[in-house]
Formats: structure tokens, sequence, C-alpha cells
């Protein structure tokens, strides 16, 4: 049985190469604009969502979480129903549902989570984003939209100041932490509930994707879930 763990005093690493300030105290972490051009085929979809559903978000959805952020957990992209929806990533479908549990669980989260932007929810000491920020279609982005959009997870992790650690859930997000890192993605093969440390210090944690089909099948479970988000928080407090 695991038990609830407090947030950790952790470390920090020291500060990388960073995008120019644009708030008082805060480093500008270059995100796409909502009209994003680069991948044609993500902008056919977005403007098909747009047309079919003018009161969703249907943009590239922006990262959330502390900027003081000591743990970065990496998705795959937005849910067309979920964060393409509701602008919050992992808002909005199932796999929202299993990862802030859990991050409420270990008091990386407050509030209660309830699938809408504005349900009070809050992010302590974690951040969360996609690899692909604009929905794709039947949620597969191709091997080009993720070598794309991967300037965008390259300008996160490097404007992040006290980041120890990534949690990539699934391969493709474990790929484009590899590829934003400088690391070739055959270097490091994708094993579930393993933690490495990259050669600048940084942890790299996997897991499978918090999907429902993942899910459903029982190719993850909650109990293993928890699992490896404990085990991350253990391993950071102790670095």
């Amino acid at each position: 049985m695991l038990s609830p763990s407090p947030v950790y005093a952790l470390k920090d690493r020291s500060p990388l190469t960073l995008q120019a300030d644009n708030e008082p105290g805060n480093l500008l972490i270059e995100q796409p604009p909502h009209d994003c051009p680069l991948c044609p085929r993500l902008v056919d979809y977005r403007h098909a969502n747009q047309q079919s559903h003018p009161d969703w978000f249907n943009g590239p959805v922006p990262s959330l979480g502390d900027r003081n952020a000591s743990i970065l957990i990496v998705g795959m992209a937005p849910g067309v129903k979920g964060a393409n929806r509701t602008g919050r990533p992992f808002t909005g479908d199932h796999a929202g549902v299993l990862l802030y549990e859990t991050l409420t669980r270990f008091h990386l989260a407050t509030g209660t989570y309830d699938a809408r932007p504005d349900d009070g929810m809050q992010l302590h000491g974690c951040r969360v984003v996609n690899a692909v920020r604009c929905v794709p279609p039947a949620n597969l982005p191709q091997p080009i939209e993720v070598r794309t959009c991967n300037r965008f997870l390259t300008a996160e992790l490097k404007a992040l100041p006290k980041l120890r650690a990534v949690l990539a859930l699934g391969v493709l997000a474990h790929a484009a932490v590899l590829r934003a890192c400088g690391i070739p993605q055959t270097r490091i093969r994708f094993r579930h509930g393993e933690v490495t440390e990259l050669p600048d210090g940084l942890l790299l944690a996997n897991s499978y994707h918090v999907s429902r089909y993942n899910t459903n099948t029982g190719l993850l479970t909650r109990e293993m879930f928890e699992q490896v988000v404990f085990n991350l928080i253990q391993r950071v407090a102790a670095e």
C-alpha cells in the first residue's frame, strides 16, 4: 500500500538558456499561437472543429502548472473532446481522471478535478504539457508533427529553472523528451516504471499513458500509475 507523500523540498537545476522575459518575474516560455500554421494537417483539422464546434477551444493547448515545477509531466496530444474542447491539458476526457486524482493524492495538486478548466484545481511543484499541442485526427500525431512541435517542448524544458524530473506518458512522449534533450531516441528505450538520469542530471521516468484504452485493457492500473508517481517523488527528493 502506498501512503500519500508530502511535497518535498527539491533541489534546483542550473538554469539553461531561457526565452526572453515578457512578464515581471516570469520567464517567457515559447508557446504556439492560437492560429499556429506549422502543421497543415492539424490546421485543417482545427478549422474543421472550429466550424463544427465554434464554442470549443480549438487551438494549441498551453501547458498547465507551476513555473517553479520540479516535475514536468508530458503527454502525447490533446483529445478532440478533451483538451481541444476545454483548453486545459488532460481535461474533459477519461485520462484526466487518473492523472489528476493521482497528483492530488500525492499533494502535487489541490482542489477537485471536475473535468472543467474552471474547477479550481491547482498544481503544486509540477507542470503538465503535451508533446504535440494541437489535436490530431484519430488521436495519432504523425512523426513530422511531433518533430515540428518539439521546439515548444524544448523551450518548456529550458525555461523551468527548478526542473528535476520529467514523467513521459507513453512511447511518443518518451521519444519527444529525448529529442528535446538532444538525445538519440534509440539510446534510451521506453520501459514502464523505469527512471533514467540523463547526461545533464535530469531524471526521465516512464509510464504507460493514462488513456481509457490502457486502463480498460489492464495495461495500466491505478496502482501501477500511483507507484510510478510515488517512486518518482521519492527519487527526486533524494537527489
